[in-house]
């Protein structure tokens, strides 16, 4: 059966995982639309620095942001300076490591859903003197509501599941930056399969249910569509 502990890390990586999900809403959006719209030159190097998590091996990036964060580095300077210690081993170092692992995960399906949208609405919007912002809001948002959908989905599931990352910028605090990921190592390491079991197979189950929700949802939104 699953431990207090087991519980914890099931706790605390749902709030992970809520967090990350919400600022990539934020900080994704405006990037997704911008490479969708852009024709600047350096949409070819944006694009590419968004896509590196996909390619860089998670302890990669996981070493470079402690050296940012830690008491060398360039942020780790700054928070320091504002008062407010360092981040690695931290929720908050978490969450920044985690917003960025994820960050392709959010803007590439979304990227994709506004280039659908094409030209046609936004020109038809302009010529009803719809500033660019009423635009982007009342026609751009409504029409990708699919690539919305799809991008949170996956940004909320793909976080739940990460472990380089979080390893490497948390390290295994329980209760504090302890994620189901890495829970699952500690009951493997100690040779606790059945513990390790529970929350394994709990993750294989969550994450069918989300792939399956997404491609329930997708036809849905589809249809809502003028």
């Amino acid at each position: 059966m699953p431990t207090s502990e087991d519980f914890g890390a099931i706790r605390l990586t749902l709030e992970l995982a809520t967090v990350v999900t919400l600022l990539l809403l934020i900080l994704g959006t405006p990037i997704a639309w911008w490479l969708a719209r852009t024709r600047s030159r350096l949409r070819s190097s944006v694009g590419a620095i968004v896509t590196l998590p996909l390619v860089l091996p998670p302890t990669v990036l996981g070493f470079y942001l402690l050296l940012l964060m830690g008491p060398s580095g360039f942020l780790g300077h700054l928070t320091q300076s504002l008062g407010l210690g360092l981040l690695p081993f931290t929720f908050p170092g978490l969450v920044i490591a985690s917003t960025l692992y994820s960050l392709p995960f959010f803007v590439q399906p979304l990227q994709n859903a506004f280039e659908a949208i094409g030209d046609r609405p936004l020109e038809a919007a302009a010529t009803l003197r719809a500033s660019p912002l009423d635009a982007f809001f009342s026609v751009a948002v409504p029409l990708a509501k699919p690539g919305f959908v799809t991008s949170s989905f996956l940004s909320f599931a793909h976080t739940v599941g990460e472990f380089g990352v979080v390893l490497m910028i948390g390290g295994n605090i329980p209760d504090k930056t302890r994620v189901i990921s890495v829970q699952i190592y500690n009951h493997v390491e100690a040779l606790e399969y059945t513990e390790a079991h529970w929350l394994a197979g709990g993750m294989l189950a969550f994450s069918f249910l989300v792939l399956v929700a997404m491609n329930a949802l997708k036809p849905r939104q589809k249809a809502a569509e003028p």
